[in-house]
């Protein structure tokens, strides 16, 4: 499996082809990751200051807020697939710790809407999440329609344990590489010079990751065949984290935390399955059979969300979630042992 380096996809400083190359530069770029890549580039050049904010932002996002989310977000975002889907409580997400030549793969499998070049743009876009209401859909339904996320931030807690994930389906792939987003930074700065070169080099190699998306398949990808493999039978969207050496161990301890919960905060999923080596594999389904389950969703008045983001107020919807386990628990646990006796 080769990892495509700073030459593949980089000839221009846009990445959109080797010079004298004549063939199109969507030939294999089916979500147009080139020309948002061209965009940020040009973005960029035009105000350095906006490089400045893009890579702190991600930044802060990926080792404040989002920090250890990796497994919650990928959860979410299969959990929206299948929303989008129609597959509202039969949703699937599989996570599983590989291995590719010998190097750690989280790879996580959903079914639903596959990703596509909607989703590619929000990606590569912070805060620019293609999860908004339909138009008029304030009736007090769930938010979106169950779909979970809508600011668009989540992605980035990818960047806490991978320096170069990507997601593939059917269609084709997007990639974000943390070695070739900085190579197609510097030399857009090595041509423009000025002050994008002089906040480049202040930099290092603190740059933006996921403003530079890169069309790939699964030969690009370690973990690849493994991914086109599940989607072969059935899986629709493939995210693979090549994972850095320190955090595996972090990564092996998030898959070992999930449980029903998961599942009763994401109504959209009805099975997640979680494989690692040297574990048993544990799937998660049926939790309506161990919980009891109260589910309410209204929406705030307008007056309650004044002075809120635009995005905030676009959809005003809540809905709340109140479980109760059915079996009395361990007496290890006083309070959902006090929880059974109730449910009883």
């Amino acid at each position: 499996m080769r990892s495509p380096g700073p030459s593949d996809d980089a000839g221009r400083p846009d990445g959109s082809g080797p010079e004298g190359d004549p063939r199109p530069a969507d030939r294999d770029d089916p979500f147009g990751c080139a020309g948002l890549r061209a965009r940020a580039l040009a973005a960029w050049t035009a105000s350095p200051d906006r490089l400045r904010e893009d890579a702190n932002a991600e930044e802060e996002l990926a080792l404040g807020g989002y920090r250890d989310r990796v497994v919650v977000e990928l959860a979410q975002n299969a959990a929206d697939a299948a929303v989008r889907g129609g597959e509202v409580g039969r949703g699937r997400l599989l996570l599983r710790l590989s291995s590719a030549d010998g190097a750690p793969v989280l790879l996580a499998a959903s079914g639903g809407v596959p990703l596509d070049a909607a989703g590619v743009r929000a990606l590569a876009g912070l805060r620019a999440s293609t999860k908004r209401p339909e138009p008029g859909a304030s009736d007090g339904g769930p938010p979106l329609d169950g779909v979970v996320g809508r600011f668009g931030v989540g992605f980035t807690a990818v960047l806490r344990v991978s320096d170069a994930p990507a997601l593939l389906t059917a269609a084709g792939g997007v990639g974000f590489d943390r070695r070739r987003a900085a190579a197609a930074v510097h030399e857009a700065a090595s041509a423009a010079g000025g002050e994008l070169a002089a906040e480049v080099a202040r930099r290092g190699g603190s740059l933006p990751v996921l403003r530079s998306p890169f069309a790939v398949g699964p030969d690009d990808v370690p973990g690849g065949d493994e991914a086109a493999a599940l989607l072969d039978r059935g899986w629709s969207t493939v995210v693979v984290l090549p994972l850095r050496p320190d955090a595996v161990a972090p990564v092996g301890a998030l898959l070992d935390a999930v449980d029903d919960l998961l599942l009763l905060a994401l109504p959209a999923l009805g099975e997640v399955r979680v494989e690692r080596p040297g574990v048993a594999d544990r799937v998660l389904r049926d939790v309506a059979d161990r919980w009891v389950v109260l589910r309410r969703s209204g929406a705030h008045e307008p007056a309650a969300l004044a002075g809120r983001p635009a995005e905030e107020r676009a959809d005003p919807r809540w809905a709340l979630a109140w479980a109760l386990p059915r079996r009395p628990a361990a007496p290890s646990d006083p309070l959902a042992a006090a929880l059974g006796r109730l449910d009883g």
